[in-house]
This record gives C-alpha cells, structure tokens and sequence, in this order.
C-alpha cells in the first residue's frame, strides 16, 4: 500500500530499457559478433535466425505467467536469469567452440526475454489505469528505441573503440600493379624469420608489394592457390575460417542432394561474378610473408584482420583476410595472396590496412557491462516497481482451466473473419525484409574485393546503430501522426511502399561500393526513416485484427506470426547471399517485395480505422 502513489517516472523508462535490450542483443548484436568472430553469413544467418523462435511460440507459456507468481516477479527474475545470460555469453567468448557455447546462452537470453516482456506489458496494464497508459505509452515506446539505439549504437562503437586499443600496431601495406613490372609468375617469397626485441609487432619483407598485370593461366593459379591455403592451414592460421581442412569433411545428404547443386545452378546462373576472365586465364597474383616479431604470451592468440582502405578495386586480396598468430606459428611465415582484374592492364594500387585488436576480449567486455546493467535492473526494480493489487498469483484457477481457455482463445483467433488474408500478410509483409536485415550488418563489415563495404566495427555502430535508429525513429512518429489524421486504409500502400527504400538503397550502396562516410550515413538514413515509416501500417494493422474479445491474446498471437514471418527467409539468405554476391542478392531482395505487395492487395480494411482514438478498457 506504501508504494502505490510510487511515480510511473520511476520505473517506466528502465523497464522498457530492460525489455529492449535483450532483444536487439539476441537479433542483432549477436550477428556483428559472430561476424567479427569470422563465422561464415550462411552459418550467421541460418543460427541467429533461429533465436526468433521464443517471440514466436511466448504466447504458448503466456497463461501460466498470469497463473504461477506475480508479474512484478517475473520481471525480477528474468532480469537477474537476463544478467546471468549475458555473462555466460562473456565467459563463453575466449573459449575455442564459442560459437556453439555462445549460441546457448543467446537461447537463454531469447527465452527470458520473450517471457520479461509478457510480464512486463501485462503490469504495464495492471499498474496504470487507462489515461495512464494512453499518456505513458509514447515513453514506453521512446525508451524501447532508445534501448535499440544504445544496443546497436553505443555498445557496438565501444566494442569497435576497444578492438583498436587492445591491437598491435596496424600493418599497412600498398599493392601496386604495372606492365612495367617484371616477376616470377606463382612466386612464393623467401624469408628470414627471427626473433625481434620490443615490443611485438607484425613483421613482412616488404611495405610494398608490386605484381606485373599480365594474365596467367586459370588452371595453373587455382593449383597454386591452393598450394598457398594448404600452407596456411599446416601452419595454423586458420582459426574458423572456411580453409582446405574443409575439404576434409564429409557431406551430409543435404549438402550432396540439395544445398550444393542447387547453390551451384544459382551461382552459375544468377550469382555476381566479381572477377570477369576468360575460360583459360586470370589476373595475376601476388604473394607477400607476414609473421610477429616475437612470440606471444603463452595461450595467447593474435588475429589480423586485413581489408582495404582505399585505391583500386581491381586489386584484391584473395587469400589471407584473416590470419591467426600464437606461440607455435608465430616464426612461420603467413601469406596473403592479392590478385589482379585480368582487365587491369596500366598502373595501379592500392592500400590495406591489418588491425590485431583483441576481439574476444572487446566483446566480452561489452557483454560483462550488460550483464552488470541486468543485475542492476533486477535489483533496481525490486524496490521501484510498484505493488498494484490486481497483481496476485490465481488462487481459484487451476493449470488444467487455463489450457483449456487458452484453447478456445486460440480457436477463437483463427474463427475471425478474414482470418486466412491476415495470416499471409502478416507472415507475406516482412518477406523481403528479413532476407535482408541478416545481411545488411556483415554487407557492411565485410571488405570492399568481396562487395562488401569495409567499415570498422565502430563506423558501423554510427552509421546504422546510431544514425539509422535516429532516422527509424523518425519515421515512425511521422508514420503515426499521418495514420491518426488518415486512418490505416488511407496510409496502408504509402506506407508499404516506403518499405522499398530498404532494398533500393542496399542495391545502390552494394553497387556502388562507395567509402564516402556521408552517402553511406545519408543512404543508411533514408533507408531507416523509410523502414519506420512504412512499419507503423503493419504494426496499426496487428491491432486492427486483433482487436475485440480476448485482444491481448490474440495480440500475443499476431507477433508470434510476425515473428515467423521474420525466422524463416532470414535462415535462407546467408547462404543465398553467398550464391548471388551483394549486389545480386539486393537486387534479389527488391523483386521479393512483390510477395508482401501481393498480400496487401488482399487486405479488407475498415475506412475509419485509425481515424480517431477510442477510450476503451482492455
């Protein structure tokens, strides 16, 4: 009783910090983490996809979180079982099989958090009477994107901030290419490697590396190539990049019967050809030895990460993007391979840049403050969070009559007119969407030779952490004014169509290729002002349906559909992207938009709708 004058202000905003951040955690941080951490895009795209599947299937355990306890604790517990998932996933980052410990933690997290925010709205609507909630729910909503903002923005630059502190010098190397030059075509170099005083330092013959533009022949330099991966691996540079001790494994069915037939005949008939060669000869290549100027500590690993930083784009690096250093290889020599457009035929270069920053140590410090933060929040909201009397375990209800009135609540959702055009646009609407939003942060990361863009880790978490969450934000305020004077009916096709900027300016960026920071923020910006826009019509359109008896529920079951409408194309396009290339995947992505344009054409929607807010209780 002492606590039910308690202000809204003073729990409002953290517990939708707390509901917001675990998922961008789950569904978005994991897959710039596992790109960081050299996992392949099938791979990301095909597990993280997955890490949908809680938001889909809470409405399953949603009656007992009314039956078992209070929601005021539930919020508690998950927040501290939140905490301790994300601690996990810091402790489980160093460990040599982090992907797959990591990956049960990310479950962990994914189920705590779709069973938080069930507790969480349902005392949203127990604490607050209804003028209160109509008044709140705009801070409700800013503090969740501001949870999203801070996940994908601020966490992601100090983890970029903190690969740079933790590294060694930076190698820079040029590559230049010229007629005029004269070499040994398949020349792998001779060095001397010896231990050096200082501190420790990458070390190569040369700063420079020149190749001759003359072509050579296909079938000779994939045998050399080849030869240059088999020495890599016998050394132990590879750490979870894909290599020739792939070769060694043996396929499963799927792989043999679907996956790499199919993949093949997309690649051959659809797939972006980055370098274009005649049926006998290619570019010429270029090889060049780097090795640490002494041992590292013992159990310590070093990785170099090379991309380029600016010149041609005819001049990339084939082989060696990602090399691993430690006590047993560090006197050996590593090479990087650069290879030439076989049309590059006059003077040329360009410059990469190797940075070594610590990356499992950057993101485990980034996962321990998360983890700190939840503790805080369990511990912060036990005292804060108020008592409403109306929230109290069910004393007169049994497990068995709560099944079988969720039973008929579920019957009751698909017995709705119109229940089937519904299903399909809220499944069909983000088709397209979520093909691409597995890509789009790898499409980024990813070096300039192989379509990528090429930005640091920090330069992502501004441009579409920080800059594009602004520019959703945006989006989706106007999206509401313009649907509140309108109505759903007016806005639907403006709104959806707006949608199309997602794919239109990935497909001009992966194009393009451009390392101008400001188009690429400005690109960034319009695409997510479009994307906030145009969702305000799917998520009007989810209340819409659901509205009438048993609207929570039905609610409830609305996302879970969203939900699984975004898990399944998202576990496809990795593996699909590495078929087509970027370019051709984006392109791919745009003619999917024809799928949720087709399901809208579909929809019956009331006129008013929208029109005018209703006082009505839950």
């Amino acid at each position: 009783m002492q606590k039910k004058k308690r202000s809204p202000w003073a729990w409002i905003p953290s517990l939708y910090l707390a509901e917001g951040l675990p998922y961008v955690a789950v569904n978005t941080i994991s897959v710039i983490l596992f790109k960081r951490l050299g996992v392949s895009n099938a791979d990301i795209a095909l597990y993280t996809s997955w890490l949908y599947l809680p938001w889909i299937i809470k409405f399953f355990w949603s009656p007992f979180i009314d039956l078992l306890k209070t929601k005021r604790w539930w919020i508690v517990s998950m927040q501290l079982l939140i905490g301790a998932g994300f601690a996990g996933i810091a402790f489980a980052i160093p460990v040599p099989f982090f992907f797959q410990a990591t990956l049960a933690f990310f479950w962990l997290l994914a189920f705590s958090s779709a069973t938080h925010d069930i507790a969480a709205d349902g005392f949203y609507m127990l604490a607050l009477d209804t003028n209160s909630q109509a008044k709140f729910v705009g801070i409700r909503s800013t503090f969740y994107r501001i949870a999203t903002i801070f996940g994908q923005g601020v966490l992601i630059i100090l983890a970029g901030a903190l690969e740079d502190a933790t590294g060694l010098e930076p190698l820079n190397l040029k590559i230049e290419a010229s007629p005029q030059y004269s070499q040994s075509s398949f020349y792998i170099p001779k060095v001397d490697v010896s231990h050096t005083e200082g501190e420790l330092h990458f070390v190569t013959a040369q700063e420079t590396l020149q190749i001759a533009t003359n072509n050579v022949d296909k079938d000779s330099l994939q045998a050399f190539l080849d030869s240059i991966d088999a020495l890599n691996y016998a050394n132990g540079f590879y750490s979870n990049d894909k290599s020739s001790k792939d070769k060694d494994k043996k396929e499963g069915w799927w792989t043999v019967a679907v996956s790499k037939p199919l993949g093949s005949w997309i690649k051959n008939n659809f797939g972006e050809e980055r370098v274009t060669h005649d049926s006998e000869h290619a570019g010429n290549v270029g090889v060049l030895a780097v090795w640490l100027s002494k041992s590292p500590e013992e159990g310590k690993t070093v990785v170099l990460n090379t991309s380029m930083s600016k010149g041609d784009k005819s001049i990339s690096l084939a082989m060696g993007e990602r090399l691993t250093f430690d006590e047993s290889n560090w006197n050996k020599p590593a090479y990087m391979v650069f290879r030439l457009d076989p049309k590059l035929a006059e003077y040329s270069a360009a410059e990469y840049r190797g940075l070594s920053g610590n990356i499992p140590f950057s993101w485990s410090v980034v996962f321990f403050i998360l983890a700190g933060l939840f503790i805080a929040f369990g511990f912060y909201h036990k005292v804060f969070l108020p008592k409403p009397e109306s929230d109290l375990p069910a004393t007169h209800v049994t497990a068995r009559s709560i099944l079988k009135d969720f039973a008929l609540t579920f019957v009751s959702f698909f017995k709705k007119p119109g229940v089937g055009r519904a299903v399909f646009f809220m499944l069909a609407y983000r088709f397209s969407e979520a093909q691409a939003l597995k890509l789009v942060n790898p499409f980024l990361l990813d070096s300039r030779d192989v379509g990528g863009l090429g930005l640091t880790t920090g330069q992502v978490g501004v441009a579409y952490g920080t800059v594009g969450i602004i520019a959703l934000t945006i989006g989706g305020i106007i999206g509401g004014y313009a649907a509140s004077k309108g109505g759903l009916k007016k806005w639907l096709w403006p709104m959806s169509l707006s949608m199309l900027l997602l794919t239109v300016v990935f497909v001009f960026l992966s194009y393009t290729q451009t390392d101008n920071l400001f188009v690429i923020n400005l690109c960034i910006f319009i695409e997510q002002f479009g994307y906030g826009f145009g969702f305000t019509a799917y998520m009007l359109y989810l209340m819409y349906f659901a509205d009438g008896e048993h609207k929570t529920s039905h609610y409830a079951i609305c996302t879970g559909l969203m939900a699984f409408g975004m898990m399944i194309p998202g576990m496809f396009a990795g593996w699909l992207q590495e078929q087509l290339g970027y370019n051709h995947f984006f392109i791919w992505v745009m003619i999917c938009v024809v799928v949720p344009v087709i399901a809208i054409s579909l929809l019956k929607i009331d006129p008013e709708y929208g029109k005018a807010k209703k006082a009505t209780g839950d």
